[in-house]
């Protein structure tokens, strides 16, 4: 799925208008529709709904759900600025709404002395993605105020305060909304930590923008989805082998942290990998036997790994638990030396190459690398902001020809061509150390399996976080394990398989 920038979706909106044909008020009421449609479903144990709704067209929108919810039997109070001079369909909607007797329209400034009591849901239609400023006056006020009810809160399109496409200032006044009920796409914003922490849960409702708009439109961001993710995978084949599925080396542990080469094998060897092999020093012998035993084992050091076998026909997966000791540097600089075919390079494998800017340069074209924002600091220095930081893994992404997976919460995976696809399963379960040993696992044996690396990448990433919501579902956030989401991978490729199936 594209994610579009405020300009764009504003052009969506009139190329629709212009197209379909519809009239602009007939596609606002469709969006309000939309958004009735969801609330009467999900908001069935409240009785009264308190609409906030600016000038422009959000008000506007704002004014429609208002008319269509008291429609349904719902309580509405609806305040505005009944003065402010309204775009040509508010003030048609807002026209509307006032000749309905049975809703209040309150003026912004009655807001303090209103009883919002705890069956009542406030809607937040003030702005959408229309700001191009700060909040200031009495609308920073309204939403200081509004910040402070414990109310259940939607806001419609986008939390008011909130830029679309870019972080808002510092201290900014933002509307801190429950849900967000947006519409067609995902907007950046909402994938972003210092952004989307305003937005709640966001709920992506379709209003039909025209398909034609949306295919020809052009964009560097994108969401994965369902469709992303089916149009990636490949359900395993009745006539194969072994050697069809590839092979897949797992270099990693050191005395203490085999724990972390444990998990990526496993997650290697649930994803399908033909052959899985971990390489690690001796001290890890028996757990990794004991508990992945259709594994091989390649002993590469004492109490860590000092040194690295080469086996060209393989994809390696470096860096879980590995340590930093100098035996082990030397021996993976020297690998990288003498081994050109791309590899996923996590965690400790990271850390060695920040050592020295000059190992970047080692690490072989169109390989995947999986930082953590520190890491990722570490190999390229510091930045502002997560939006700063996806610009800067773009431009190093394409300097040195790498995939690179910025993990967060919405992992983003960075393109040699510029692309960044935006991750949209898994929750905060996975803030656990192991989940990233996981991942390296799961990218590691989906590459040996001949999906390319941006195939690898973003099915890895989608796979991870989906089995963490089942995950979640059974055991909770608070106390899932990472050994608990790898249990999961077998529901995560059935739900895949049954994605992809054809129909009789």
């Amino acid at each position: 799925m594209k994610i579009f920038t405020a300009e764009q979706i504003q052009k969506g909106d009139q190329y629709t208008i212009e197209h379909e044909p519809v009239l602009s008020i007939q596609l606002m009421e469709r969006a309000a529709e939309a958004c009735v449609n969801w609330i009467s479903e999900n908001c069935k144990n409240h009785r009264n709904f308190a609409l906030f709704c600016g000038s422009g067209n959000n008000g506007g929108d704002g004014f429609a759900i208002a008319r269509m919810l008291y429609q349904k039997g719902f309580d509405i109070d609806v305040f505005t600025n009944s003065r402010a001079k309204f775009s040509s369909d508010a003030q048609i909607n807002f026209r509307d709404l006032k000749e309905i007797s049975g809703i209040t329209v309150r003026e912004f400034k009655e807001a303090k002395d209103y009883r919002f009591d705890s069956r009542t849901v406030i809607i937040d239609a003030l702005f959408g993605t229309g700001l191009s400023r700060p909040l200031e006056g009495e609308l920073k006020d309204l939403i200081g105020l509004l910040n402070t009810k414990s109310n259940i809160k939607i806001s419609i399109d986008l939390p008011s305060g909130l830029f679309a496409d870019s972080v808002s200032p510092e201290n900014a006044i933002i509307f801190q909304a429950d849900y967000t009920l947006s519409f067609q796409l995902w907007k950046k914003t909402f994938l972003h930590p210092e952004t989307g922490k305003f937005a709640g849960k966001v709920r992506i409702l379709d209003i039909n923008i025209s398909e034609d708009y949306m295919a020809e439109t052009e964009t560097e961001n994108f969401v994965i989805n369902n469709k992303a993710v089916k149009q990636i995978f490949r359900p395993r084949q009745e006539f194969s082998h072994k050697g069809t599925y590839g092979k897949a080396i797992i270099v990693g542990g050191s005395y203490g942290k085999i724990g972390a080469a444990v998990l990526s094998t496993k997650a290697a060897l649930k994803t399908g990998a033909g052959l899985t092999f971990t390489l690690a020093p001796k001290c890890g012998y028996e757990i990794l036997q004991a508990s992945n035993p259709e594994a091989m084992f390649i002993e590469g050091g004492t109490d860590l790994v000092s040194h690295i076998e080469i086996d060209e026909h393989a994809v390696y997966g470096i860096g879980p638990g590995l340590g930093t000791g100098e035996e082990t540097v030397k021996a993976f600089l020297d690998f990288l030396k003498n081994h050109a075919k791309p590899l996923v390079l996590d965690a400790d494998a990271l850390n060695m190459i920040s050592q020295d800017p000059k190992n970047i340069k080692l690490i072989p074209e169109n390989s995947i690398i999986t930082p953590h924002p520190k890491e990722f600091e570490r190999l390229f220095g510091a930045t502002e902001n997560s939006f700063k930081r996806v610009e800067l893994a773009k431009a190093k992404a394409q300097e040195h020809h790498l995939y690179i997976v910025l993990k967060d919460h919405h992992t983003q995976v960075v393109t040699p061509e510029g692309k960044v696809f935006y991750n949209i399963t898994g929750n905060s379960g996975l803030a656990k150390g192991g989940s990233g040993d996981i991942l390296t696992g799961i990218i590691t044996s989906f590459s040996a399996q001949n999906y390319s690396q941006e195939e690898a990448a973003i099915l890895g990433v989608w796979f991870h976080g989906r089995a963490a919501e089942f995950a979640s579902e059974k055991y909770s956030r608070e106390s899932m394990l990472p050994t608990d989401v790898i249990h999961e991978f077998g529901n995560v490729f059935t739900e895949l398989n049954s994605l992809v199936v054809k129909a009789l």
